[in-house]
């Protein structure tokens, strides 16, 4: 059902083998950890979907590698175990940025329920950020683009031409236009500018370049058939 790589990080070995059963049951692709410094190595080396991350554990508790995961990672979401219910630990994890919190003992069913809760809230913001135009890949929430599925490294300037471009499409855009909203309006360079980094974003978009038109004595277009 899902594509995704998930962290089990579970200090009592019967446990972490049950979760770690129950998720690959689901086609999950897993690593797992039984302490803190092997869960920030595998952090480090991998990217994850999402983590179950037990509080307790026997060096780094888990408190401290949700900060590390949050340092590094805002988006993906944490699932925190914990034998404690007290209701100050929840509000302590959920203001470190914790999603949920599963208090032991539980079910091995609910946490995966609770597994894909996270999984289609996380996948569902990010079919929201992209935009799709052609082979052209924008992730609006990450500035990133991709072109035929690699990523495309484009300057500041460079992405905010092509989100014009994007959010115009079909629009014939003359250089004024295009300088005052994409290098503001207190901008004074020469238009001549508009023109070089235009050639320089199709370069970098390769094949998919020639979707940005020139309107001879106007300005640019992106063409795209949706």
């Amino acid at each position: 059902m899902y594509d995704v790589k998930l962290l089990v990080v579970e200090d009592d070995e019967r446990i972490r083998e049950i979760l770690v059963k129950y998720m690959k049951k689901e086609n999950f692709e897993l690593d797992e950890a039984s302490d803190g410094k092997k869960a920030i190595a595998l952090l480090e080396d991998n990217k994850y979907d999402l983590a179950v991350l037990d509080v307790m554990l026997p060096d780094i508790d888990g408190w401290s590698i949700l900060k590390h995961i949050r340092e590094k990672n805002r988006e993906m979401p944490v699932i925190m175990l914990t034998a404690r219910a007290e209701e100050e630990d929840k509000l302590f994890g959920f203001e470190l940025g914790a999603d949920d919190y599963v208090t032991k003992p539980f079910s091995a069913k609910e946490l995966l329920a609770r597994v894909k809760v996270q999984l289609k809230k996380s996948r569902r913001s990010v079919v929201d950020s992209m935009m799709e135009l052609g082979d052209i890949k924008i992730n609006t929430e990450y500035r990133q683009v991709y072109v035929n599925d690699k990523a495309v490294e484009l300057t500041p300037i460079e992405y905010s031409l092509l989100q014009y471009f994007a959010d115009n499409l079909n629009i014939a855009l003359t250089r004024d236009q295009i300088l005052d909203n994409v290098w503001g309006y207190d901008y004074f360079g020469d238009e001549r500018t508009v023109d070089t980094h235009v050639k320089r974003l199709r370069k970098k978009l390769l094949d998919e370049g020639d979707k940005i038109k020139t309107v001879r004595g106007h300005g640019y277009r992106m063409v795209v058939d949706r």
